[in-house]
C-alpha cells in the first residue's frame, strides 16, 4: 500500500465505509477507526495530496468539499453541541491524500487511559 489509504482503499472500494454525505466530486464517511466517539472523514475524490499543494484549478473542488464539510459539522454540533473541523499536515498527516475530520467528544484514546487510571 502507498501512503494514500483513501486513494487505495476507501475510493477503490477494497474497504466498505458507513456514508456520511457523498457529492459526484466528495465523500464524508464514518472513520473506520475513530479516534474520538464522533468521527467523520471527508475526502475529495480526486487524488490532492494536501491542502497546500492544491492548484488553482482545484478551487471549485475545494468550495464543494468545503459545503460537504459545513454540512457535516452542523450535522454533528446539532446532535452533539459542538464539532471540531481538522485537517493535518506533513509529518501530521499519515495519509497523503487532502482529508478533513470532523469530530465531536473527547478523544477515545483519552477516555481509555482515564479508566486504567
Amino acid at each position: 500500500m502507498t501512503e494514500d489509504f483513501y486513494c487505495d482503499e476507501v475510493l477503490s472500494d477494497k474497504i466498505q465505509v458507513r456514508k456520511v454525505l457523498e457529492t459526484d466530486n466528495v465523500l464524508a464517511y464514518y472513520h473506520t477507526k475513530p479516534f474520538w466517539p464522533v468521527h467523520v472523514v471527508a475526502i475529495p475524490k480526486k487524488h490532492i495530496p494536501s491542502l497546500i499543494t492544491l492548484e488553482e484549478s482545484d478551487n471549485e473542488l475545494l468550495l464543494e468539499l468545503l459545503r460537504v464539510i459545513k454540512k457535516v459539522a452542523t450535522m454533528v454540533t446539532e446532535e452533539n453541541g459542538a464539532c471540531r473541523v481538522i485537517t493535518n499536515l506533513g509529518d501530521y498527516q499519515d495519509s497523503k491524500h487532502l482529508h478533513w475530520h470532523i469530530v465531536s467528544g473527547e478523544p477515545l484514546k483519552q477516555l481509555f487511559n482515564e479508566r486504567l487510571q
